[in-house]
């Protein structure tokens, strides 16, 4: 039997760059890629970011870079093997695009799921009212940094928000943002609210306004597992994060409810 061919998605920071000219560079890349034993698969464009990121296969990291290099010269800023499996569990059908043409995956999205930590206790400790009055302020934090970091709500789970983002290290940011606010609100209120986030990435399935499949469960299943006042996400949310400032503790495999295979998470590091 042979070996699988490796996997590798690397990232590209292209201020400025349009559909039309990351398209002629994926020409490019299609045109030299068979002398190295490549295959450039797909790409995503982060527009307001001014980032791509690029899945290949090839025998190893060298070969990868030698496409980029030789076809455009435009180079990736890191490249990391990936596993094809939690690829397309977590982001779904890789969509190849036709070469020469513009392209974007539109179907993407990172969700993210904020969980009050024991909500129905905090209703009968606090009462009605003033239960309700840390509702509200826990939405108003979440939708503040939806509104900041460029996150759309989905819906309201009676003990949480759930939201989606077009970008992985913008849907984190506004999760860090959202803990460092709640740490600075309870530090001041007398009724504290502390509370879970989880983050996946993939393609979910749209209807009616609401957010479906297998990558909204994980990211449901991941805040499920996370510590009060932490932030735990999915290893592609974490590897499409990679080269910002944003740092991850490694939390190992997890079994969830749900998902054949363990998944590995990774807690954010606040600061």
């Amino acid at each position: 039997m042979l070996p699988a061919v490796p996997l590798y998605m690397d990232r590209h920071d292209v201020p400025g760059a349009t559909p039309a000219d990351l398209a002629g560079a994926h020409a490019q890349d299609a045109a030299i890629e068979e002398r190295y034993g490549v295959k450039y698969m797909t790409y995503w464009h982060d527009v307001a970011r001014g980032t791509v990121f690029c899945l290949a296969k090839g025998p190893n990291r060298d070969a990868v870079e030698a496409v980029h290099r030789d076809s455009h010269g435009l180079m990736a800023s890191s490249v990391i093997e990936v596993d094809e499996r939690m690829v397309t569990s977590f982001l779904g059908a890789i969509l190849e695009p036709e070469v020469g043409e513009p392209f974007a995956h539109t179907a993407y999205r990172c969700i993210l799921f904020t969980d009050i930590e024991s909500s129905t206790e905090l209703t009968a400790r606090l009462g009605d009212a003033r239960a309700l009055a840390v509702l509200r302020s826990h939405d108003a934090i979440v939708r503040d940094a939806l509104q900041e970091f460029g996150g759309t709500e989905v819906k309201h789970t009676g003990d949480g928000i759930m939201a989606c983002f077009t970008s992985a290290p913008r849907a984190v940011e506004a999760a860090v943002a959202i803990q460092l606010r709640l740490k600075e609100r309870n530090g001041q209120a007398i009724d504290p609210v502390h509370v879970r986030i989880g983050i996946s990435a993939g393609e979910p399935v749209t209807e009616q306004g609401d957010l479906y499949g297998a990558a909204v469960q994980l990211a449901a299943r991941v805040c499920s597992r996370c510590d009060p006042g932490g932030v735990l996400v999915t290893g592609a949310v974490r590897e499409l994060s990679l080269g910002r400032s944003m740092k991850f503790d490694d939390r190992g495999h997890a079994e969830l409810k749900g998902f054949a295979e363990p998944m590995r998470i990774y807690a954010v590091i606040l600061s």
